[in-house]
């Protein structure tokens, strides 16, 4: 999951990068809410989350998400501010902001929400993902598991994992998945995402007796799949198909 942090405090924008970071998430930083606007929409499929400071030295946190909702940029927003008072949340709320943390917070506190945040806009209320009736992601404790029993996967092969089962239904590209492995930092080349995906599908066709849940989009990346869903769309296709042909 990547995530974009604005904050003009260089010690607060390290302490967080580094929460975030030792939990796996892939952290950019600017100190200026005019950059950030300009980043987003330029990047706005890549980010999960903005976590933004409200004071920052060229326009408010306020306005920063008052341009984005006007300008119909969805990306969640997580507010983090230094102000307690309840008519400033209700109006940053009232805003587009998707939830508001008080400074100081703990560590768990920031890494609850960020997390909880990121699962509903995907869709997800809870930090386990099922995919299928075998197949289940643990946000929290990053594992997999097929049928309650630990899947013995790598930390990349996770990441990807992960990564899919958030975005499930959606084509997810090499890019990505290199950003989300690697955060921009020493990025082999695009071909590795085949090597970890090939090992990662390998691992799920043996726990599962040869279910599929990987599918390649030909030119574009990889999307993950409910391998029942999957099954019945074919045995319907193929039902359509012979009975176009008796009637031939």
């Amino acid at each position: 999951m990547r995530i974009l942090l604005i904050e003009d405090d260089a010690d607060t924008a390290r302490a967080i990068k580094e929460i975030l970071r030792q939990n796996n998430y892939v952290v950019d930083t600017t100190g200026s809410g005019e950059e950030a606007l300009e980043i987003i929409k330029i990047y706005l499929d890549m980010y999960d989350l903005v976590i933004l400071d409200l004071m920052l030295p060229d326009i408010r946190g306020s306005e920063v998400i008052r341009r984005l909702r006007a300008s119909k940029i969805n990306v969640p927003v997580l507010v983090l501010s230094g102000l307690n008072e309840t008519s400033e949340k209700v109006n940053l709320l009232g805003f587009g902001a998707d939830d508001y943390l008080t400074k100081p917070y703990e560590k768990n506190e920031l890494l609850a929400r960020v997390g909880a945040i990121i699962r509903r806009a995907h869709g997800h209320a809870q930090e386990l993902i099922r995919v299928g009736k075998r197949l289940v992601i643990d946000l929290k404790n990053k594992v997999a598991m097929v049928d309650e029993q630990p899947l013995p996967i790598s930390n990349k092969e996770y990441a990807i994992l992960e990564l899919l089962a958030v975005r499930q239904g959606t084509t997810i590209t090499k890019e990505m998945f290199l950003n989300h492995l690697y955060g921009g930092l020493d990025e082999p080349e695009l071909k590795i995402v085949d090597v970890f995906v090939c090992k990662l599908r390998k691992k799920l066709t043996q726990a599962t007796n040869g279910e599929k849940y990987i599918e390649t989009v030909w030119g574009r990346g990889y999307v993950l799949r409910n391998p029942e869903a999957t099954q019945k769309e074919v045995k319907g296709t193929k039902q359509v198909f012979n009975a176009q042909l008796e009637t031939v």
